[in-house]
């Protein structure tokens, strides 16, 4: 086996093993919170599980804290997975961000 098949082996091993990592990242369930005012469960794909809105957040005089504490810890969510899917890449890589 030359040196060019080897290459086209592990590359394709390695695009195996992150397709594998990244699906089990998907299914991986992330938890946010925002001051206690929200909690937010969001999966690894980035669809949001539940929210939970403490009740007394509920008053209409926190309409825009709470908008935008939704916001606040959607995105604390979506960093943690970001986070965890460029360690995947960087471990089985060793660079972060490859899109294979």
């Amino acid at each position: 086996m030359n040196q060019m098949q080897q290459m086209l082996m592990q590359a394709n091993k390695m695009q195996r093993e992150l397709l594998k990592a990244h699906e089990a990242l998907d299914a991986k369930t992330f938890h946010a919170d925002q001051n206690g005012m929200v909690e937010i469960e969001v999966k690894g794909n980035k669809e949001i599980v539940s929210v939970k809105i403490d009740a007394e957040a509920l008053s209409p005089d926190n309409k825009e804290m709470l908008e935008e504490a939704i916001a606040l810890a959607y995105n604390k969510a979506l960093k943690e997975i970001q986070k965890e899917a460029d360690a995947i890449d960087e471990k089985i890589t060793g660079k972060s961000g490859l899109p294979f």
